[in-house]
């Protein structure tokens, strides 16, 4: 299971060091994409299947369903972790996410997530569940959290 928040840096060329722990849950081979907030998402190759999976069956007229698959996977990298425990990240997906030289990357179950610092501490604020509304806190009911 992918779960934690770990600082790290992102170099001059664009390599970021993904933890010990989330590589070998992910492998040496994986996914990275944009994900549906301003950051990045990381799935491992048998995740990612299941996403293509899911997302060639949607018609082509769903206009939603093809803007999510053109989010998804136009924007999808396959990324080979290095000998020092780092992947390269296009240039084209750090300006997507607003990645710049602090990041922090989230364990979030079945993938990971890598922010811009600033951004992070934004969305994971200590009020964060202050600020949900009625109706978002009413769709986590039954949860049982």
């Amino acid at each position: 299971m992918l779960m934690g928040e770990y600082n790290h840096n992102i170099d001059a060329k664009g390599r970021v060091t993904i933890p010990a722990k989330f590589r070998s849950e992910l492998g040496e081979h994986f996914v990275v994409t944009r994900g549906l907030a301003d950051c990045l998402s990381a799935y491992s190759f048998e995740r990612w299947q299941r996403i293509q999976d899911n997302l060639s069956k949607l018609s082509l007229t769903n206009k939603a369903g093809m803007k999510l698959t053109r989010l998804i996977m136009g924007n999808a990298i396959e990324c080979e972790v290095d000998k020092m425990g780092r992947i390269l990240i296009t240039q084209a997906l750090r300006s997507k996410a607003g990645l710049d030289k602090d990041v922090v990357i989230v364990g979030l179950g079945d993938r990971i997530e890598i922010w811009n610092r600033q951004k992070w501490d934004e969305v994971n604020a200590p009020d964060a569940f202050d600020n949900m509304t009625d109706e978002e806190l009413e769709k986590l009911e039954g949860l049982e959290l």
